[in-house]
C-alpha cells in the first residue's frame, strides 16, 4: 500500500503511526507524495490511503486533488486525516473516487478496515461531530479519560512503534493533541478535540526510538505547546511540565538538537523563555503564533496582545539571546480589518525582526464564529494585502540572515545536494523547511566526513535571501582545526 501525507508536522506523526500499526499487521507501507512513488513496472498498490489536510481553503482543494489523482489507477482510495473527520459522509458523498472515508476513531483498527476496502465490503463514513465533547471539560480530569477516545499520534506503543517513512535526521514529535483555545478563524478544536498533553515517559522513550532510528533533532509539535502539562500538574502549564520535559529530551542518548513549536503568545511564559534559551541541545528558536499586531484584530479573533506586548516579547527574548531564531504566523484580511489595523501589523513587523513570517490571507471556515461577522473583506483586496504584508516581511527576515554575517552558528547538517554539490543543512534559528537553511563551504576533507546528522561549528560568510552561506570550522563537540575561530562568540544553541 501507498501512505499520501498531506498539510502540517502533526499530520506526519499520525502518518508514521499508521505505517507503523500497519507494518506490524503485515502490510507492506510506501511513503508516495501521490500513490505510485515506489512501485515500478505497473506494479501498483493495492490501497492508497490519504491522510488529508483541512487547515485553509487552499489545503482542502490540495486534498482533494490528492484523492482525486490516488484513484487515477486500479488501486482503492481511502481518506482519512482532519478532512475525512472533519467532513465524514459529506466528504465521502463528494468524493465517490474514494472507496472509504475514515476518522480517527478507525485509526486503531485500520489493518482491519483496509481488509474490508479491499474485500469489497461497505464501510459507513462517520458522522461528524464535535471532538471537545470527547474529553471532560477539567483538564485534570481528562488523563483518564483519554483511554476511551481515539487520539492519533497520542499513545506511543513501543511494541508497535511509528514506522519512518523517510530517513531524514529530523522528525516530528508530538507532545499533545488538540486545543482549548476558542480562537474565531479556527476550526481546528472541533475535529481534533480538547486539549491533552502526552505522558512525558512516552514522549521521552519515543524520542529515544527516533534516536535510535537515526533521527538527530526533533521538532516537538502539537496544536498548542504552550499549554502542555495543565492536565498533568494540578498548578497547571505554570508548573513547568514543558521546561522539564526539555531538559530530560535534551539528554536523550544520540539526540542533538530539540526545537519546540507552536507557542501561544499569551501563554508564554519567563521560565520558559529562559529553559529554550539556556538549557544545551534545546534551538534557541521561538515559534509564536502572533496571527496580528492590531488589539482590536486580536480581540475579535478572541486572542490576546498587542503590538506593544508582543515587541515587549522578543526584547525579552533577545535580550536572552540576541541571535534567537524567532518565526511568527499572521492572518490579514480579517473581518473588519481597517487600514489602520494593518498598518498596526506593519509596524510591528518592521519594529520586531522576525525571522520568519507565514503570510495567510484570511478566508471563512465551517463552524467558525468569524463565518458570521460582518464587514467582510473582497477576496481581491485580501490578495492585495497578504502581497504587501509578504512583501513587507520577506525584505524584514532578509535583513536579519544579513545581519548574522560573520556570527557562528551550529549546523545540523540534513542532506547532499547533488545538482549543487554541497551539503544542506539548518542552523539553530531555523526551522525544517520553512525557515532557510545554510549551504555549507569549507576545508574538503572536513565537508568529505560529513553526513546527515552530522553537527558542525561553523562561521556564516554570506547571505543568499533567508538562506545562509557558511564555512564549516570543526565537528561540533571536537577541537577547532586552528586557533583562529577562538574568538568568536558562538550564538543560537551553540552558545550554551
Amino acid at each position: 500500500m501507498a501512505l499520501v501525507t498531506l498539510g502540517c508536522a502533526r499530520n506526519d506523526v499520525d502518518s508514521e503511526e499508521l505505517a507503523g500499526r500497519l507494518a506490524a499487521d503485515g502490510w507492506d507501507v510506501a511513503a508516495s507524495a501521490d500513490g505510485s512513488e515506489g512501485y515500478v513496472d505497473g506494479d501498483g498498490p493495492d490501497v492508497v490511503v490519504v491522510n488529508t489536510c483541512t487547515f485553509v481553503e487552499q489545503a482542502k482543494k490540495d486534498s482533494v486533488d490528492a484523492v482525486l489523482a490516488a484513484g487515477g489507477g486500479d488501486a482503492k482510495v481511502v481518506a482519512v486525516g482532519c478532512m475525512a473527520e472533519r467532513y465524514g459522509a459529506e466528504l465521502a458523498e463528494a468524493l465517490p473516487e474514494a472507496a472509504a472515508v475514515l476518522g480517527f476513531d478507525h485509526y486503531g483498527d485500520l489493518p482491519s478496515r483496509l481488509d474490508d476496502v479491499l474485500a469489497g465490503r461497505p464501510l459507513a463514513s462517520h458522522t461528524p461531530t464535535d471532538r471537545r465533547a470527547l474529553l471532560p471539560i477539567s483538564p485534570v480530569k481528562r488523563p483518564e479519560a483519554v483511554r476511551d477516545t481515539s487520539i492519533p499520534g497520542h499513545e506511543w506503543v513501543p511494541t508497535v512503534p511509528r514506522q519512518r517513512l523517510d530517513d531524514a535526521p529530523v522528525a516530528p514529535l508530538k507532545l499533545a493533541s488538540g486545543c482549548d483555545r476558542r480562537c474565531t478563524f479556527c476550526a481546528i478544536p472541533s475535529f481534533r478535540g480538547a486539549f491533552v498533553s502526552r505522558d512525558p515517559g512516552d514522549v521521552v522513550a519515543e524520542a529515544a526510538w527516533l534516536a535510535d532510528h537515526g533521527v538527530a533533532e526533533v521538532l516537538l509539535v502539537s496544536e498548542n505547546s504552550t499549554s502542555y502539562g495543565k492536565d498533568i500538574d494540578a498548578r497547571g502549564a505554570a508548573g513547568g511540565a514543558l521546561e522539564r520535559l526539555l531538559g530530560e529530551l535534551a539528554v536523550v542518548p544520540g539526540m542533538r538538537r530539540v526545537r519546540v513549536s507552536y507557542l501561544q503568545p499569551a501563554e508564554v511564559r519567563p521560565p520558559l523563555l529562559r529553559a529554550i534559551a539556556e538549557t544545551p541541545r534545546v534551538a534557541s528558536y521561538y515559534d509564536l503564533s502572533f496571527q496580528h499586531a492590531s488589539a482590536t484584530v486580536l480581540r475579535r479573533m478572541r486572542r490576546f496582545g498587542s503590538r506593544e506586548t508582543f515587541l515587549a516579547l522578543c526584547r525579552e527574548i533577545r535580550a536572552l539571546d540576541p541571535e534567537a531564531g524567532i518565526r511568527s504566523n499572521v492572518i490579514v484580511g480579517f473581518p473588519g480589518e481597517t487600514e489602520e489595523e494593518l498598518a498596526e501589523l506593519e509596524a510591528f513587523l518592521a519594529e520586531a525582526e522576525l525571522d520568519a513570517v507565514g503570510v495567510f490571507g484570511y478566508s471563512d471556515e465551517d463552524g467558525t464564529e468569524a463565518l458570521g461577522l460582518p464587514d467582510k473583506i473582497e477576496p481581491t483586496e485580501i490578495a492585495a494585502r497578504v502581497e504587501r504584508i509578504t512583501s513587507l516581511a520577506e525584505h524584514v527576515a532578509e535583513d536579519r540572515a544579513a545581519r548574522r554575517v560573520g556570527t557562528t552558528v551550529e549546523v545540523l547538517v540534513e542532506r547532499w545536494d547533488e545538482d549543487e554539490a554541497e551539503w544542506i543543512g539548518r542552523a539553530a534559528h531555523q526551522g525544517p523547511d520553512v525557515d532557510g537553511e545554510c549551504r555549507l563551504e569549507g576545508d574538503e576533507e572536513l565537508l568529505d566526513a560529513l553526513a546527515p546528522g552530522s553537527v558542525v561549528t561553523a562561521e556564516v560568510i554570506d547571505a543568499e535571501g533567508i538562506d545562509l552561506v557558511v564555512e564549516a570550522r570543526h565537528r561540533t563537540g571536537e577541537a577547532p582545526e586552528t586557533d583562529d575561530s577562538d574568538d568568536r562568540a558562538p550564538v543560537g544553541a551553540g552558545a550554551r
